[in-house]
């Protein structure tokens, strides 16, 4: 699971507990301006992934790490799916972060409020 809070002109996802070393990650920090928006999106869960490197895949259990797919490196940390959060981004190292949070419509909310537009 993720934490997910806007530090500032950041937006700052803390991964959590075992999923830090099944995600070759610990924290993402993304300026706000390259925020394009997020959604709660339940189905993302069941999409291919692409190919993982590094990170870790274990289907119906987890997706954890960098996946590249059609292009693009795609950041995942999900377990239960109906959790997921997908958030866009530009300019960035990453195209999307695919992770859990506690509260999927609390989390949007927070980061489309904070998103120039």
């Amino acid at each position: 699971m993720a934490t997910v809070r806007v530090d500032g002109d950041d937006l700052v996802v803390e991964i959590e507990g075992m999923d830090r070393l099944w995600s070759l990650k610990s924290r993402l920090v993304i300026p706000l301006a390259n925020v394009r928006g997020a959604t709660a999106d339940p189905g993302t869960a069941a999409e291919p992934k692409g190919l993982r490197a590094p990170g870790t895949s274990v289907p119906g259990v987890i997706t954890a790490g960098t996946f590249h797919q059609d292009g693009e490196r795609v950041f995942w940390n999900i377990r239960d799916g109906a959790r997921a959060v997908v958030i866009e981004l530009a300019d960035e190292r990453y195209a999307r972060l695919v992770v859990e949070v506690a509260d999927p419509a609390a989390t949007v909310a927070l980061i489309e409020q904070a998103v120039p537009r």
